[in-house]
């Protein structure tokens, strides 16, 4: 099978759905000839042309606006916003009437709409370009929320996520662009809410989002050295979430450790650490651990941001922290 990079993934799975539905628009700053801030786009202009791969002023609100628009008069639309922080600009459109728009309208209305947005943490771009906000949307009943964590998941949730009649929060994280999986030739897709087991084990069970999967699987690696078998659970999607998946995993092992490189107050780890609890209370050896990033400012030094994020060495220690 042919190996393809994350960002690569996403650009194939974003032409093949523009080829089969002559009706999907790509919106967003810089995404046309230029190909996008960090290559996604790139080549789409040049097949679709500029009437479907549309450069947009640098105005977030209005960009997912037109693309609220376009998706509820039948032109599914996939926007793309240049760094995750930037949706704070964007947030009335998004919360207030994408998520809403079908429930107000008692499902005669449809809101294809995909607004992508990427992580650009641990890349010394400072506090107002770095951060990590998809607890935000887990909360907006009417959203989905897909978080993949490699270029085969990439490239089937966003084909997924094109196909919804439902907008989805589609999040990358911006290391994850050059990391290669291998990816099929023919078509897939990946059900949302169906989480995958990474690496089997019996004595704790780690769930990691996005960029802390291979920190999660280079810890279990190390933890197997010390007699220690790590699960290693990746949601794939937080919203809907496989809530079931990972609970079945702790009445195995006993023991849970949520990683994820948002800051750890009010992150999904906590409402992954409450499901738990109320679900599989009787298994559990101990607290959930949540190994996150600090609650502080995400500082451009190097070195006070590397302090801040979380490593495989801190799983390591959260999960041997169990008695």
């Amino acid at each position: 099978m042919r190996e393809i990079t994350f960002a690569q993934a996403l650009n194939e799975g974003i032409r093949e759905e523009m080829r089969r539905d002559a009706n999907i628009v790509v919106l967003g700053e810089d995404v046309g000839k230029y190909g996008g801030v960090f290559g996604v786009t790139r080549g789409l202009y040049d097949e679709f042309g500029g009437a479907r791969v549309r450069d947009c002023p640098l105005n977030e609100a209005a960009i997912v606006g037109f693309g609220v628009g376009l998706a509820i008069s039948g032109k599914p639309a996939i926007t793309e916003l240049e760094f995750m922080d930037f949706v704070t600009f964007a947030m009335d459109p998004i919360v207030n009437q994408a998520a809403k728009l079908r429930f107000f309208w008692g499902g005669q209305v449809s809101v294809p709409l995909v607004v992508r947005m990427p992580i650009a943490a641990q890349l010394g771009f400072g506090t107002q370009h770095s951060q990590s906000l998809e607890a935000w949307f887990t909360h907006i009943p009417g959203l989905k929320v897909a978080m993949p964590s490699n270029a085969y998941d990439a490239k089937g949730l966003i084909k997924t996520a094109i196909r919804e009649p439902n907008p989805v929060v589609f999040i990358e994280n911006v290391n994850l662009y050059a990391s290669k999986a291998n990816v099929p030739d023919e078509e897939y897709v990946i059900e949302f809410g169906k989480a995958e087991i990474k690496r089997k084990g019996d004595d704790v069970t780690i769930v990691a989002l996005s960029a802390m999967v291979p920190q999660a699987l280079k810890a279990a690696e190390r933890l197997a050295a010390d007699g220690i078998e790590a699960e290693v659970i990746d949601p794939r999607t937080l919203a809907p979430l496989d809530i079931d998946t990972i609970v079945e995993s702790v009445k195995k092992t006993g023991r849970l450790v949520v990683t994820h490189l948002a800051h750890k107050t009010g992150g999904v780890g906590a409402e992954i650490a409450q499901q738990v609890t109320e679900r599989a209370f009787d298994y559990l050896d101990g607290p959930v651990v949540r190994v996150a990033a600090a609650d502080a400012p995400i500082s451009a030094s190097r070195v006070l941001e590397d302090a801040l994020y979380p490593t495989a060495e801190g799983i390591i220690r959260a999960c041997k922290s169990f008695k």
